[in-house]
């Protein structure tokens, strides 16, 4: 009996576990959802910014096909990762934290960093699970035309953006530092994400730069992803990356040197979730208001 219990057990625990990891190719969420992270119980958290009304912002709880709000009152929520206990989200010029209830916090306020904040967006945890990485977008705003398109590199409008943009670390006690400071490779950084040796990499949104900062110097990895947005790193040093501009996400070789598109035709392919485990990317559609499941 004691045996059959076990399997009877085992078979429950394995069934529950495919439920969590079991997910809809595409996944209505909502009005311009930006971010994903696992978080609590192992479900799937997005930042969902919904109109430019201040507090309609909301974070969504995803369980299997179940969409559900988890925490309310947000601005603008972007980035958004889990360590600690906690979910951390960036909120125009602040960043908030919030509990296993959906209590919501603030962990750093516009007046805690060191150089005034323009845009703040990506979040990633640090290895060590002691604090988060920001980006400050910059002068986010001068990036383009009025037609929406990117300016010419090296032309007269792209040497004029203010190189503003800087990565922050922050502890889980508020204490923050500069981790990556204003450099010309990327005036307007927007994703961040921290590699398998704990390096930092930056996705340079308007230079489009795969950026990874090394013993204190930033190199370009590889480039030609203009739109960068989130950046992420396997267990065997390929590297990811999306663009919001071009709708695309592609896998780098851990060499720089060659890499191949594993999504494509999506209308603003924003910060992804990598997922080794299943060898999966869960992207936010911000400009179609889903989440799309790929394999790669």
């Amino acid at each position: 009996m004691a045996a059959v219990l076990s399997i009877l057990l085992s078979f429950a625990v394995s069934f529950a576990d495919h439920h969590k990891s079991a997910l809809p190719d595409v996944i209505e969420v909502g009005q311009r959802p930006e971010s994903i992270t696992k978080g609590f119980g192992g479900d799937f958290f997005v930042t969902v910014m919904n109109g430019k009304e201040a507090g309609d912002g909301v974070i969504k709880r995803i369980h299997g096909s179940v969409v559900t709000v988890f925490a309310r009152g947000f601005d603008e929520p972007k980035g958004i990762c889990f360590v600690g206990g906690y979910l951390f989200a960036t909120d125009l010029n602040k960043v908030r934290r919030i509990d296993s209830k959906g209590n919501v916090t603030i962990l750093a306020g516009e007046s805690d960093f060191p150089k005034a904040v323009s845009y703040l967006n990506d979040a990633a945890a640090s290895l060590d699970g002691k604090s988060i990485y920001i980006t400050d977008m910059g002068a986010n705003t001068k990036m383009h035309g009025p037609n929406g398109k990117l300016w010419p590199l090296g032309g007269k409008d792209a040497r004029e953006i203010s190189t503003i943009g800087r990565v922050y670390q922050i502890g889980l006690d508020g204490e923050i530092s500069i981790a990556i400071d204003a450099n010309s490779l990327m005036p307007c950084p927007n994703g961040v994400g921290v590699g398998k040796d704990g390096q930092l990499m930056v996705g340079a949104f308007f230079t489009g730069n795969l950026l990874e900062l090394r013993d204190g110097k930033l190199d370009v990895v590889a480039d030609s992803f203009r739109g960068a947005d989130a950046v992420e790193q396997d267990r065997e040093g390929n590297y990811f990356v999306s663009s919001w501009k071009q709708g695309r996400a592609w896998k780098v070789a851990p060499d720089g040197k060659s890499s191949r598109v594993v999504i494509d035709g999506l209308k603003s392919a924003a910060d992804f979730y990598l997922d080794e485990e299943n060898r999966r990317l869960l992207v936010p559609d911000m400009l179609a208001g889903t989440v799309n499941v790929s394999k790669y």
